[in-house]
């Protein structure tokens, strides 16, 4: 066998140039001369630079900060731990193998021998083999122990399972099996449980400082005051952040449960298996011991098993074996399959002998953690976005430590009443000490306020959100990345059938006999001798399967759509397909080739006659026709002015988007079929000289609602390009139909290509043309994957569609690769990054408009932390300078920052996409994250509560009139205000967030519960704060008139949003003017440009 087929199809072409496949970083990717948070593309990161970001960050609480990134040392020890399951497999094969041939050498036999006695281990339950003959048969590969039982058909009748039509497929007896053998399930490792999250959060640096200055001042304070009043200052900041813990982790608890869900969706693959003679669709967690799964290409084998029939058949090992090379399958010589391999090529069926735990894949998949997080682009320059913060914070942290311990210790601070609080000489060392830790827990809850550790975790909060609401519009994410990357889409490179079109295919229209039919099943024109080698070959040469129901009933047909609709052709036209397919015998087969567009077999008959059928695209096959059968039963040669008529015909029914496929057959002399396994294996169908037998044309009707879905995507600046097999004029007419093109005028070169004429460009002009291109018909999977790399290269954000092995190197390729969930290989699934579930279109679509709306909610709620973070900064540092006093203590601060982290992401990460989204441009990956917009409106709202607030702090007791009451009343009073007003207008303030360039902030917002459940617990922990926990939060009860004052205060935000969205922006982001330019380094790279700011 040549190299190319020693290698699975989806590997072959990795270093092929012809075919394309590069792993080379393009230059839009090339982060390398960029800050260690500017990588645009996770998927496929190198380690270092991972490693880079996270050394690069500022973070308070790694374990949580870091959850939801990949762990680098749990990646490493989960490939040593493969490497060494894999090896141990081996090495258990390699002494079987050794041994088996010592004992064969030593009594003279050729063959592997008695590699050893008969085990002893007893039946399992009614069946007459054991659990443990199955396992250590499969684990060895143990040829001898199998012919000892009769090969796989006695195997089977030990497991009391038919070949033809599996197992029965009753409830009692899959119980039975299922208690016998075990399930196809393996122990999973529990998840995280609520209190491993309530450590987590615990272990925050400030959290832990906090805690720390609590505990001395809750010791200070009972030694000075008595336990009755001197525990209150320490014992609220203990509360507090006992509060926020508690918040926190029952946060991330929820969060962590919908990732283990969507986990669970991830791996439950659904498979065809025979019972009782019909195939069905069961999960591959509801596979038993005995079933028998037919096998295509792409396909998973879902448990140990043996092969029972196969064509062609290759499995790719490299998941258990970690080599490359595929290895040909078959009932005699190699007949063991192992779970977790993939179908590389042929197609066949295979008996299950062992599941779950029993397997090697089970074994595998037990021992290693199934998730081991991952970043995505936007929380990784998030991280980026809070270190910068939390450094300008934490500046500002100790600047206000610094003035406030000079102004205590110099004697330049007063409390309320006006007294001097620290006296060199006179002051107790308790009450200096007691001085110094308030204001060092006023200092570290600034730097709580500051670093907003919540901002990267948003992102995983939202993604969460919208996981979960994608799985109900048919969106199964596998890879964190592509949910938000498909927000920055450029363009959408999707398959004609099944995704465009409904996959519903029937026969309209037949060629038969040099002429048209006037209807497909009308057979009386066309001789029997046609009816029956049409049938023959439709039989034959077919993955599909039909079930005839005991009782009568409809028929029940199995298989790809075009399959199916070949298939009730021929039983309209008479075919009985138990009796076609024991009329002869399939001698060897080449299966649908993607590349050739065709699949042929030769069969045996009865009387040793050979013919060989081949069907496929039509204009390919009708090229290696030399003649086709007439009306009157005769051979006719072709001339050119019949070719040119069958030409005309496939032409036709192309322009009416119809799928064209010819089925022809040949004879072959049975002294030219191979007699030995070996040359029959390599054995070329022989495809010339063929005779034409009919020319079909399928109807596959556009998806209804298609059209929209294109237009949508248009309007939202993300071209659609539709990449196929068909026939090119078949393309066109659907692109039509679709939108994708929009008149005959744009139906021409090069916006409608041949997957040929672009691969023989040279990539200059391949470059040149992918923009261009809307249409390519008659593409193979290589062509598909070339368009790929010029558009990534020309600086597109390129999602992929794919269902076959052969688009595994695309969909990894791609941005954003979307795997098909019906039609889709297992395969195409595992290189995707997004399964859609229906193969709808229209889901793409609505991908997109969630991977918009996860950037736009973290935009939201950058601009809602930014401004709380903005505004309590200044509020504290100028009152802290100018007065020594500041009016936000910690217990206030750690309540802003509950709302502002995790409150406010809760509210603001999960708003629903809007129309809106679709009506913007995509978002360059590259464009700054805060917006001109954003920085307009958090500064306007910034700078309206700073001077509201800092002028109740100066000259709030006269605003008042306070100046009558006790000092200390007064002030207390003035800071409640100050507190109360603050709250108020963070959250009326996060009404504006939600929209930050409508005017309407209200629209929609009764929609979202989550939204208004959280501002009202908000308002009513507020209350609950001023009335009952004044002792706490060092407030007092305020009167009616002053909430009003709060509240009004608050408002004032909603119209001062409107008013601020009248004034306009510059298009040159405010981030550029604080660039640090990078100078260029000796390799030319490293001249890209760090965003600071942003």
């Amino acid at each position: 066998m040549s190299e190319e087929h020693r290698t699975s199809p989806y590997r072959r072409n990795r270093n092929d140039p012809e075919a394309g496949y590069s792993n080379r970083n393009y230059d839009e990717d090339d982060d390398s001369g960029s800050g260690p948070f500017n990588i645009v593309r996770t998927k496929s990161a190198p380690i270092d630079q991972l490693r880079r970001w996270r050394q690069a960050a500022l973070v308070l609480n790694a374990s949580r900060r870091f959850r939801y990134t990949l762990d680098l040392k749990k990646e490493e020890e989960k490939k040593e731990l493969i490497a060494k399951i894999r090896m141990h497999a081996q090495v258990i094969r390699a002494a079987v193998l050794f041994q088996a041939a010592g004992k064969g050498a030593g009594k003279g036999l050729s063959g592997p021998g008695s590699a050893k006695a008969p085990s002893t281990a007893s039946p399992t339950g009614d069946f007459g083999i054991s659990t443990e003959e199955l396992v250590s048969m499969s684990r060895e590969h143990d040829v001898t122990f199998l012919q000892q039982n009769g090969g796989v058909k006695g195997v089977a009748e030990k497991l009391k399972s038919n070949l033809d039509l599996g197992v029965s497929g009753e409830e009692t007896d899959l119980i039975n099996r299922k208690n016998a053998f075990g399930s196809n399930t393996y122990p999973r490792k529990k998840g995280r449980n609520f209190w491993s999250f309530v450590w987590d959060a615990c272990r925050d640096t400030t959290l832990i400082i906090l805690m720390v200055a609590a505990a001395a001042s809750l010791a200070l304070g009972i030694k000075t005051e008595g336990i009755k009043e001197g525990w209150y200052d320490g014992g609220s900041i203990a509360m507090a952040v006992l509060i926020v813990i508690i918040f926190t982790a029952v946060s991330d608890y929820k969060q962590s449960l919908q990732f283990q869900n969507l986990n669970e969706e991830k791996q439950n693959i659904q498979m065809e298996v025979v019972r009782s003679g019909r195939r069905i669709k069961v999960s591959i967690f509801d596979l038993v011991v005995g079933d028998v799964v037919p096998l295509k290409i792409g396909d998973q084998v879902p448990a140990d098993g043996l092969v029972v029939s196969g064509h062609s058949l290759s499995i790719d090992e490299s998941s258990m074996t970690g080599e490359s090379k595929i290895v040909h399958k078959d009932s005699t010589r190699a007949p063991f399959l192992m779970s977790g391999c993939k179908v590389a090529d042929g197609y066949g069926s295979m008996l299950v002998t062992s599941v779950g735990i029993n397997t090697e894949w089970g074994l595998l998949m037990a021992s290693i953690s199934e998730d081991n997080g991952e970043e995505t682009p936007l929380q990784v320059r998030l991280n980026g976005v809070a270190t910068f913060i939390g450094i300008v914070g934490l500046a500002v942290a100790v600047a206000v430590l610094i003035i406030l311990v000079i102004r205590f210790f110099t004697g330049h601070t007063t409390d309320p009443n006006g007294r001097v609080q620290f006296t060199a000489g006179k002051t107790k060392f308790g009450d200096a000490i007691n001085g110094f830790i308030k204001i060092f827990t006023v200092a570290v809850t600034i730097v709580v306020v500051a670093v907003p550790e919540g901002l990267p975790l948003a992102v995983t909060l939202t993604l969460a959100y919208s996981m979960r609401k994608m799985m109900a519009d048919k969106a199964l994410v596998r890879r964190l990345s592509a949910c938000e990357t498909m927000g920055s889409a450029t363009t959408i490179c999707s398959d004609k059938t099944g995704t465009l079109t409904l996959n519903q295919m029937t026969v309209v229209e037949v060629y038969a006999c040099g002429n048209k039919m006037d209807s497909p099943e009308n057979k009386s024109l066309v001789p029997p001798r046609v009816i029956s080698l049409l049938i023959e070959g439709i039989a034959q040469n077919s993955t599909g399967s039909v079930f005839v129901p005991e009782g009568g009933g409809a028929l029940e047909i199995s298989g790809s759509p075009t399959e199916k609709a070949i298939l009730q052709w021929a039983i309209n036209l008479g075919m009985d397909f138990g009796s076609a397919r024991s009329d002869s015998v399939i001698i060897h087969a080449f299966p649908f080739n993607s590349e050739k567009k065709r699949g042929g077999v030769a069969v045996k008959l009865s009387n040793s006659e050979v013919h060989v059928h081949w069907k496929g695209a039509a204009e390919m096959v009708l090229a290696s026709c030399t003649s086709y059968i007439d009306a009157n039963d005769n051979v006719v040669q072709m001339d050119e002015d019949k070719v040119a008529y069958f030409k005309k015909a496939i032409e036709d029914m192309a322009v009416g988007s119809l799928r064209c496929v010819a089925i022809a057959y040949r004879t072959c002399e049975m002294e030219k079929v191979p007699t030995n396994d070996e040359e029959l294996e390599k054995w070329q169908l022989p495809e010339d000289d063929l005779i034409l037998l009919a020319i079909v044309g399928i109807k596959d009707p556009c998806r209804p609602g298609v059209r929209e879905a294109v237009q949508l995507c248009v309007n939202a600046g993300v071209k659609v390009r539709m990449v196929t097999g068909d026939n090119l004029q078949t393309a066109r007419a659907i692109a039509l139909e679709c939108g994708i093109l929009g008149s005959d005028a744009d139906a021409t070169e090069p916006n409608l290509i041949e997957g040929k004429t672009f691969r023989n460009y040279t990539e200059a002009q391949r470059l040149e043309m992918a923009d261009k291109i809307s249409v390519m018909g008659r593409s193979s999977p290589n062509d598909k994957l070339l368009l790929v790399q010029a558009l990534r290269k020309r600086g597109h954000v390129v999602a992929v569609t794919g269902d076959g092995t052969n688009d595994a190197p695309a969909l990894h390729e791609a941005d954003i690769g979307l795997a098909m969930g019906i039609q889709g290989t297992e395969v195409a699934k595992e290189s995707s990054d997004i399964i859609i579930l229906d193969d709808n279109f229209s889901s793409v679509v609505k991908v997109v408009r969630w991977g918009r709306s996860v950037y736009a909610n973290i935009q939201k709620f950058i601009q809602f932390q930014l401004t709380v973070n903005v505004a309590a900064l200044v509020i504290n540092v100028v009152a802290a300078v100018s007065s020594g006093n500041v009016p936000l203590n910690a217990v206030q601060l750690l309540w802003v920052n509950l709302i502002m982290d995790t409150l406010g992401a809760l509210a603001l990460a999960t708003e629903a996409p809007t129309d809106h989204l679709m009506k913007r441009k995509p978002v360059g990956r590259r464009e700054p994250l805060i917006t001109n917009i954003m920085w307009r409106n958090l500064l306007i709202q910034a700078m309206y509560q700073v001077t509201v607030l800092l002028i109740l702090n100066f000259g709030g007791i006269s605003i008042l009139n306070l100046k009558h009451d006790e000092k200390a009343h007064a002030f207390k009073v003035k800071n409640t205000l100050i507190f109360n007003a603050f709250v108020f207008c963070q959250i009326f303030n996060e009404f504006n967030a939600r929209q930050p360039e409508q005017m309407n902030v209200w629209k929609g917002v009764t929609k979202n519960r989550l939204f208004m459940g959280i501002v009202g617990i908000e308002v009513v922990l507020q209350f609950m704060i001023i009335f009952f926990l004044g002792k706490f939060a060092s407030t007092v009860r305020l009167s009616w008139q002053l909430w009003l004052v709060s509240i009004a205060i608050g408002i004032i935000s909603w119209p001062l949003a409107i008013v601020g969205k009248l004034i306009p922006v510059p298009e040159r982001n405010f981030g550029e003017y604080f660039r640090i330019r990078r100078k260029k380094n000796p390799t030319g790279k490293g001249d890209a440009d760090q965003e600071v700011s942003t």
